[in-house]
């Protein structure tokens, strides 16, 4: 496994393009793996995500079986003329296996918070629709309900440090929730298009289950993982929780 951080010239209008389509963006992410990694769930797949970090700096991160080759997004999207390579890539095996029960982190991660909702005109039999959680407790609580099974548990803040006696129990906030929808050809445009809700989750976490927590860093978490959603990536924890 590798983890790979790209630096986004925003200044470029190609870079701009990518950035307003995950659909394009996804293709040029699977375009750096020379034999794509399989999508049925028998291993580790590609996974990406695009921190905006104020008005200067656009990082995207992709995490592969593979190492990747960015050479065409650098021509696109980066300093081609620059003497930097553009991108850096981390041996995120070796990481991964130094992982134990017990261990605490920052985490951040990308995903798209969806639950199945019954319409009162469906008939018997017909099947539900998947809608957006569209509030932060409902964002939160999502999450919360996945941290089992997928090897992690949100630590708990101590209670002189909660400011709301019900939603702020845990070392975790949601931000940047953006709607989307785009076009994903060749379907005709408006009538097919992607429709998802984009939610950065920040927050501390601690190790339950090294092996299952390995697979969700892997393989990633919810749905729409092809636009952007689903990889969590982990820092060192500064101070005490």
């Amino acid at each position: 496994m590798y983890l790979t951080r790209f630096r986004v010239n925003t200044g470029r209008s190609d870079a701009r393009q990518l950035l307003g389509s995950p659909h394009r963006l996804h293709g040029a992410v699977n375009m750096s793996f020379p034999t794509p990694p399989p999508r049925d769930g028998s291993g580790p797949r590609v996974l990406w995500r695009v921190d905006r970090n104020g008005t200067s700096e656009t990082l995207l991160y992709i995490t592969g079986p593979t190492r990747p080759d960015l050479t065409h997004l650098v021509e696109q999207a980066g300093w081609p003329a620059s003497d930097e390579p553009g991108w850096t890539t981390f041996a995120y095996e070796q990481f991964l296996s130094t992982l134990h029960a017990g261990d605490t982190w920052g985490f951040r991660l990308t995903a798209n918070p969806v639950h199945n909702i019954r319409h009162p005109f469906l008939k018997e039999g017909e099947r539900t629709k998947r809608a957006a959680h569209r509030t932060t407790l409902h964002q939160m609580r999502w999450l919360l309900q996945r941290q089992e099974t997928s090897g992690f548990e949100i630590v708990q803040k101590p209670v002189e440090r909660r400011l709301l006696e019900q939603g702020d129990e845990h070392e975790l906030i949601v931000r940047d929730r953006i709607p989307l929808q785009f076009h994903r050809p060749p379907a005709k445009p408006s009538r097919n298009d992607v429709q998802i809700t984009k939610v950065t989750f920040d927050g501390r976490l601690r190790v339950t289950e090294p092996e299952r927590f390995r697979r969700t860093l892997t393989h990633g978490l919810g749905k729409a993982k092809a636009y952007g959603c689903g990889l969590m990536t982990l820092a060192p924890v500064r101070g005490k929780p």
